[in-house]
């Protein structure tokens, strides 16, 4: 049971464009959405390797005011039943603002693409998502979308072009699913969008080598 001043403070709480942008990158990469079990609305989680501490602690301070404890470290166990840390993790209070996003991304506990994406993706958002679930090779940007169908690759494909002229591919990676990639020319007209958002210990997913 909610005690009052809880109650009370969420219903203070309102997403900012930040946020927002922040949000809908991670729910297109690693993050989640969730409605638990018994509840209502839904929270948002996300989280990273040990690796990535930085990443998270910057998420963390994105969403400090919907964060009742600071970020944790994960463990897991080995086949000998050892604890050993795998990941740094938070999670936010369950709220109406959420559950509208979770609506949008996901039918059926499954993450979707919604039709409105064009929308809803700005150069923060697109930058998260890199820092996500991206990574370079050879000097080209490919993102993982392994959880996504090929009909929602295509509605992300048409939004990238549409709203940031960025043209972009995919291709499958054996029975995982699809990778999407820019081309060499592409990361180049990429990397100026989002450079400015990407954080110090992300900097190798866009240092492009002559």
């Amino acid at each position: 049971m909610q005690t009052l001043a809880l109650q009370k403070y969420k219903k203070s709480l309102k997403l900012n464009q930040t946020q927002i942008s922040v949000l809908i990158g991670s729910i297109l990469g690693d993050g989640t959405l969730r409605v638990p079990k018994n509840a209502i609305n839904a929270n948002f989680k996300t989280e990273q390797g040990l690796k990535q501490k930085d990443y998270v602690f910057w998420k963390y301070e994105v969403f400090k005011e919907w964060v009742l404890t600071p970020p944790k470290i994960s463990l897991r166990y080995d086949e000998k039943r050892v604890p050993y840390e795998k990941s740094w993790w938070f999670r936010t209070i369950s709220h109406p603002k959420l559950t509208l996003f979770h609506k949008m991304f996901y039918k059926n506990g499954v993450k979707v693409i919604p039709k409105q994406i064009i929308d809803l993706l700005d150069h923060l958002a697109l930058a998260v998502w890199i820092m996500d679930d991206g990574s370079l090779s050879r000097n080209k940007i490919d993102i993982s979308t392994y959880s996504f169908k090929l009909e929602e690759i295509k509605l992300l494909q048409s939004a990238l072009l549409k709203k940031f002229a960025l043209e972009t591919n995919f291709y499958k990676d054996r029975d995982k699913g699809f990778r999407m990639y820019f081309r060499k020319t592409e990361t180049a007209k990429l990397i100026p969008l989002i450079s400015k958002f990407i954080i110090p210990n992300l900097a190798y997913k866009i240092l492009v080598t002559p």
